[in-house]
């Protein structure tokens, strides 16, 4: 009798175990709802616009002409839109790049000043090309960044440079930091106007990387584009007449600026933006013995024998 009544206790704590497993799953939420949620919360494919960016017309040389022969020591030619070298010589060889240098200075004076700033003429620096400044001037950034880009002007490179905060030592190693960012591996710079030293030293294909950097910036691309302008002091008490060095400039069609550079040893260099029946190119030459007759020469190349087409990548089905 007592075994019996031992199987009835076990069955009624069995069903009351049944009962609580039963009662749980029915008041648990089913998995459906939570699969509505998940759904909520992901919006369809669809909703998304799917967008295929279209690819740069890729220029092709279908004339077969082949490049002209130029005295330059080193020569780049690129499509900017695409990227694609159109011509190439000596990409990397080191050379001195004069004042194209002037390019990397803009853009460290331009990561420091406003273009209001007012900075002082501590020192006068009368060697090569200069806007003639006199200790004691007080000019803004943006005039001072004038004489440098368009008159090539070294007394405006060391006046940026000195009033920097640590002053033109610290300015050289922000101009070769940034050129670390850039990835100018053939770069090093010693001074700020392009002055020869050993260690003063750039390539072709850094420039052309520089100058393409440096014409991003809205106010380079401004100023390096201006044929002539008289700038002042901040007081209106002394002008300064300048004259872009760049001989192209105005002269043929397109050409947007960009930097001249010049040193005995250095030779002729020069960098050009061009932006022609829609197709923008850049070319740098270095150590040239006629910079602007054989970009000009360049430039006609480019335009008479190359057609840009839009590759399109096949597809299968």
């Amino acid at each position: 009798m007592a075994k019996k009544n031992s199987l009835h206790e076990i069955s009624k704590i069995s069903l009351l175990l049944l009962s609580l497993i039963l009662l749980f799953f029915l008041l648990l939420p089913g998995q459906n709802i939570y699969q509505k949620k998940e759904k909520e919360k992901i919006p369809p494919l669809l909703d998304f616009p799917l967008t295929i960016p279209t690819p740069a017309p890729y220029p092709m040389n279908l004339s077969g002409v082949l490049s002209p022969q130029l005295s330059a020591e080193a020569i780049l030619v690129i499509d900017l839109p695409s990227q694609i070298v159109l011509l190439q010589k000596n990409p990397q060889m080191r050379l001195a790049p004069a004042s194209t240098t002037k390019l990397m200075t803009a853009l460290v004076a331009l990561d420091q000043y406003k273009l209001d700033d007012v900075l002082l003429v501590e020192k006068v620096i009368s060697e090569g090309k200069t806007m003639d400044l006199a200790v004691g001037d007080k000019l803004t950034v943006e005039n001072l960044l004038y004489g440098l880009l368009v008159h090539s002007a070294n007394d405006a490179a060391f006046v940026l440079a000195q009033n920097y905060p640590g002053g033109d030592e610290r300015f050289m190693e922000k101009m070769n930091q940034k050129a670390r960012e850039f990835s100018l591996e053939d770069t090093h710079f010693t001074n700020p106007a392009g002055f020869e030293e050993n260690a003063h030293y750039t390539s072709a294909r850094d420039l052309a990387r520089l100058a393409t950097i440096a014409l991003n910036n809205p106010t380079v691309a401004k100023i390096v584009g201006t044929p002539a302008i008289t700038v002042h002091d901040v007081g209106f008490t002394r002008f300064y007449k300048l004259e872009n060095v760049n001989a192209l400039l105005g002269k043929i069609p397109g050409v947007l600026g960009v930097k001249t550079g010049w040193t005995e040893n250095a030779g002729e260099c020069l960098i050009t933006a061009l932006n022609k029946n829609g197709k923008k190119i850049l070319i740098v030459v270095l150590g040239s013995q006629d910079r602007f007759g054989e970009t000009n020469t360049l430039i006609n190349w480019v335009f008479g024998n190359f057609t840009w087409q839009i590759i399109e990548p096949s597809r299968k089905d």
